[in-house]
């Protein structure tokens, strides 16, 4: 979920059948998508990378959003994808490790009556490895970043070689247990046409981020995922694009909100989204 997962590149390729021109497409919306809390001037961070990695070990609930635009399209094609999930810090061998884990997706899309749906199973099906973390003091801050750790989704391989792109690879996997291959993502455009496609990912993201003095983190998501459409229940959905993430910080937004030890569940997490974070981006 970012974290995220990022499984919507190949979708909108749709609005290259002409459909663009019958659907509204809005603008982005103004940069950053969120005003981040300052820390307290009063409060003494930690002293060293030792008592910083401390200060950041624990359990976080997991919002972010990333900003793409499809430069194949007629039209200009604009979307976000949103995650949930949660992020571990843990300490192993006086190294900072990451670990993420996926619940829930959105993509919320410029069209106007256009609607994708990616399911739980698929997003909860994205597994990264534990990443170490690079912690250092900057600026009056402590930054981490936590660096790409490219993962397979729908396909079994090795992650560190680019995406195959053989729709008759014998290393296609079934995650969400669909019967089909790959994972399902599902298409509606407006009440013109409806369908799946069937992806493959490699997801490769990287995290910015800065502590603050409430105990959650704040920063943003460099994402340079690959995707692959292996088959679809409509021809016309067998179709490539090129989504970029928007070179803008602000646009691509993650925060990493403390909880308890004990809340570790997909439903409790997306239960209380709106005491947690704040509401999605919106056209």
């Amino acid at each position: 979920m970012a974290f995220s997962p990022r499984w919507l590149n190949g979708l909108v390729s749709i609005i290259r059948t002409g459909l663009s021109g019958r659907f509204r497409l809005l603008p982005w919306p103004k940069s950053p998508l969120y005003i981040f809390p300052e820390s307290d001037p009063y409060w003494t961070p930690p002293h060293t990378v030792e008592e910083a990695m401390k200060a950041v070990e624990g359990r976080y609930a997991h919002y972010d959003v990333v900003a793409y635009q499809d430069v194949t399209t007629r039209k200009p094609m604009l979307t976000f994808v949103v995650s949930y999930g949660f992020t571990e810090f843990r300490i192993e061998n006086e190294r900072l490790m990451q670990i993420d884990t996926f619940c829930h997706a959105e993509q919320i899309l410029n069209q106007v009556s256009s609607e994708v749906v990616f399911s739980d199973a698929a997003t909860r099906a994205i597994q990264p490895p534990a990443q170490e973390v690079e912690i250092c003091w900057n600026d009056g801050r402590w930054h981490l970043y936590r660096p790409a750790s490219p993962t397979l989704l729908g396909i079994a391989g090795d992650p560190s070689k680019p995406l195959s792109t053989d729709p008759n690879d014998p290393n296609l996997l079934d995650p969400d247990g669909d019967g089909n291959p790959g994972v399902t993502v599902s298409i509606r455009v407006g009440d013109v046409l409806e369908g799946d496609i069937y992806i493959t990912r490699r997801e490769i993201y990287q995290h910015y981020l800065v502590l603050n003095s409430n105990g959650n983190l704040y920063g943003h998501v460099v994402d340079e995922s690959e995707q692959f459409v292996v088959g679809a229940s409509r021809r016309m959905f067998r179709r490539e694009s090129n989504m970029e993430q928007i070179a803008d910080p602000g646009m691509s937004p993650i925060m990493l909100v403390r909880v308890g030890e004990d809340f570790d569940t997909c439903e409790g997490l997306m239960s209380v989204r709106d005491r947690l974070f704040p509401p999605e981006p919106s056209f």
